[in-house]
């Protein structure tokens, strides 16, 4: 007879307390802390980030959630800083950037090593790049690495031409030069390669190219007879120079490349463990990191437990023994779970609008800071109705955002790609470039507000025009000829999520007379099917900056395969975007991002909503962890204070406050940078 083993799992124990603790009791309007505080003793913090992660492989996902668990497991060249978020040595020890931006060197830290004990070398960034944008890894980030040179092309599958010996160059065919940059580190024969001017890319597929190639008879001509060779791995502008100097080479400037670089798809994945499991890899008996933090155990939909790794070559700065990891999505879950004392923090938009007044109370525990981060409606522009621009902007104009951010609570209204309010230089250079727009077109001040604010009659005017008449009926509108059979609000299944569809339903019912039904599924779920195009009609998206900079917001809708969500192309966006990010000067790019976003405006694949808070809590005694700008938290400064004499006060003006123990860290990270760039 076979015995059963019957285990209790970690998430119905946790459920289970908060009845317990409950039940029994409620927190008074003069406590000082919210709920249970007790400060755990075994220095594993826990947390919960959301659902269920999709994978811990780090370049395939793009949620949000998968990422704060990602940056606990693998390291890359760079680290997110804990408070500003820009880029901070890693493994990487030191860096030098030529004066266009287009060219990198990275010297590595000797020391550094796998969890197996395995040293980390320059071959394991050549290899971890050229995987994430090898098509068959299928990365939904892969695109974030587009601007290394050839890294599109290889990701795309598309091939280089060759006639008569030589490759075809793209300056022959309408292209500008680029100018080989002056000899930036040792010269190799690669990098003479990856200098050389830029070839000429084609499509993979046969049938594509055939379009694009008769789209140009000049191409045409130049191709007939040619050879075609496939862009390999080893083409893309990533190269080793020894085993501790990483070169990587751009096609274009981008001065925003240094802050990409703490991101999920740049940080290393093991070739070691990759070749030996394949797609198992990821399995808890298989998986090798590099962060850290190492895979202990992981019950999928229970927990993920995390321990310190004595591998990580910087684990003497390393406070937490573990983290937990709690699959949770519903919010008034994790605020009993938070009251209960079973969990030391949450992730951010967590805090219900009808809990506010009551949690802003806890002044050591309440976190409300400005977020790098929007939220927006994509609009699918590959399907009917919403190939047609007036009625994208139709439903923009009929959508009151200072009214929906009011019934938010914590948000303030987006009224375009990129949020205002983080970046100071580029809200000047926004407003300098609106207005001198303004002026070239004649208008007046009084209509151009009109013509960007909240405006109903402007928006049954262009449904009309697109062939959908809005009548009025009794004392609201109707609008009988709108396929909302067709259509729908479709979102990943969250509290605040559902709350915003619900508003904006209401909201377009009463100004257009269209009721849009809504759509919800499992995160898991949700992000493919997003990503994919398959919804009809508006999809919910929450983008977080993966770095400070303006261009992570615009790049968004750059290039064919783009992460916008709304399957729009447009190659003269694009352009705006390359010959902005080809200026050297700060102020004079960020007008230049300002007149793309602006026009990327007038054509609207994406319905803006709300630029989010950060709005989640933590308990006193956790310190080192910081509400960034983007939500991102570099673990190895988090610790856990147990003397209560020192444990957090008011949060409110935490960004300034000083740890000396995370300024301690921070400064022996930046001294090696600093010793290289005097």
């Amino acid at each position: 007879m076979a015995i059963l083993h019957c285990r209790r799992s970690k998430l119905l124990v946790l459920l289970l307390a908060i009845s317990s603790f409950i039940s029994g009791c409620t927190t008074s309007a003069n406590q000082r802390y919210f709920g249970k505080t007790v400060a755990p003793t075994n220095n594993v913090f826990r947390y919960i980030t959301g659902p269920e992660p999709e994978t811990l492989d780090p370049q395939l996902p793009d949620g949000q959630p998968e990422s704060r668990i990602l940056l606990a497991l693998y390291d890359g060249l760079v680290e997110y800083g804990p408070k500003d978020q820009l880029p901070i040595p890693a493994i990487a020890k030191s860096w030098e950037v030529n004066p266009k931006f287009d060219e990198f060197l990275f010297h590595l830290r000797a020391g550094a090593e796998w969890s197996d004990g395995v040293p980390i070398t320059a071959r394991d960034f050549v290899y971890s790049l050229r995987r994430g944008f090898a098509p068959e890894t299928i990365s939904r980030t892969a695109a974030n690495g587009y601007v290394i040179k050839y890294a599109e092309a290889f990701n795309g599958s598309k091939v280089f031409v060759k006639k008569g010996g030589a490759f075809l160059l793209e300056k022959d065919f309408g292209k500008p030069d680029s100018p080989a940059p002056p000899a930036f580190g040792p010269e190799t024969e690669f990098h003479k390669l990856i200098n050389s001017p830029p070839r000429v890319t084609l499509e993979g597929d046969e049938k594509k190219r055939a379009k694009e190639i008769a789209a140009d008879p000049k191409l045409a001509a130049a191709v007939e007879g040619a050879e075609l060779v496939p862009v390999k791995a080893e083409d893309i502008g990533v190269e080793v120079i020894d085993d501790y100097t990483l070169r990587i080479t751009l096609r274009q400037g981008a001065p925003y490349f240094m802050g990409l670089l703490a991101h999920q798809f740049f940080r290393l994945v093991p070739q070691q463990a990759i070749e030996k499991w394949g797609k198992e890899w990821t399995r808890p008996e298989h998986i090798v990191t590099c962060g850290a933090f190492r895979v202990k155990e992981w019950r999928p939909y229970d927990d993920l437990v995390l321990e310190k790794s004595p591998n990580y070559w910087d684990a003497a700065n390393v406070h937490l023994a573990g983290i937990e990891f709690y699959p949770i999505e519903e919010n008034s879950t994790m605020m009993n779970l938070y009251k209960a004392g079973e969990i030391d923090a949450f992730l951010n938009h967590i805090v219900p609008t009808s809990w506010l007044d009551e949690i802003r109370k806890y002044k050591g525990e309440y976190l409300n800071s400005p977020e790098n981060a929007v939220a927006y409606y994509a609009m699918n522009n590959t399907k009917p109705p919403f190939n047609d621009p007036r009625v994208r902007k139709a439903f923009n104009f009929g959508l009151d955002k200072e009214a929906l951010s009011s019934f938010r609570k914590i948000t303030k209204p987006l009224f375009n790609i990129a949020p205002s309010g983080i970046i100071m230089d580029f809200d000047k250079a926004r407003e300098k470039v609106r207005e001198d727009i303004r002026k070239e077109r004649g208008i007046s001040p009084e209509d151009w507000v009109k013509l960007r604010a909240f405006n109903p009659d402007e928006a049954r005017k262009l449904l009309g025009e697109a062939g959908f008449p809005v009548q009025k009926s009794g004392d609201g509108w109707a609008c009988p000829n709108f396929p909302t059979d067709k259509v729908s609000i479709t979102y990943n299944t969250n509290e605040s999520n559902r709350a915003t569809a619900e508003f904006v339903q209401a909201q377009w019912k009463q100004n257009l007379g269209i009721t849009v039904p809504l759509k919800t599924m499992e995160f898991k779920t949700y992000l493919p099917y997003y990503k994919g195009l398959q919804y009809d009609g508006f999809a919910q998206s929450l983008w977080s900056g993966d770095y400070m900079d303006p261009y992570t917001f615009l790049n968004l809708h750059y290039g064919k395969d783009n992460e916008g969500g709304a399957g729009f192309y447009d190659p003269k966006y694009d352009k705006m975007l390359d010959e902005a990010n080809a200026e050297i000067d700060p102020d004079k790019r960020f007008e230049k991002l300002a007149r793309a976003e602006f026009y990327l405006m007038e054509q609207l694949p994406s319905i803006p909503l709300i630029i989010t808070a950060t709005n989640w809590m933590k308990k006193p005694y956790v310190k080192g962890m910081y509400p960034n700008a983007g939500t991102l938290i570099p673990w190895k400064f988090v610790y856990i204070e147990h003397d209560p004499a020192k444990w957090e006060t008011d949060v409110s003006d935490i960004m300034s406050q000083s740890d000396p123990q995370v300024d301690k860290q921070l400064q022996e990270l930046m001294s090696t940078q600093k010793a290289v760039t005097k």
